[in-house]
């Protein structure tokens, strides 16, 4: 069964905001979709590039090192240069705690 941890606050990240926040030894990248938490991997599979600082258009994030796309519920690619997709967490909301489920 996965571990959640506590990894930031409902009131950090306002609708439609991007954010990074290091966890457990990797960083994940925080996404706040009109209400709806999401974390993905903060590397973009492409070059590495910091989806926690890219631009968040609905529930999808642009790469802002070479303008990878992401759907940030899944993680799937939309958008090249990236093939391959950024590993996608289980998220849950406690009260006001943003909680991500630590797998492997």
């Amino acid at each position: 069964m996965a571990e959640y941890v506590t990894v930031a606050r409902t009131t950090d990240l306002k609708p439609g905001q991007a954010t990074w926040v290091g966890i457990a030894g990797r960083q994940m990248a925080l996404f706040n979709v009109e209400g709806t938490f999401y974390a993905l991997d903060n590397a973009c599979t492409h070059l590495g590039g910091p989806l926690g600082e890219g631009r968040l258009q609905e529930a999808v994030v642009t790469c802002p090192w070479h303008g990878s796309r992401f759907d940030v519920r899944t993680g799937q690619v939309v958008g090249l240069p990236a093939r391959k997709p950024v590993r996608a967490y289980p998220v849950q909301v406690e009260g006001h705690e943003i909680r991500v489920a630590l797998e492997g």
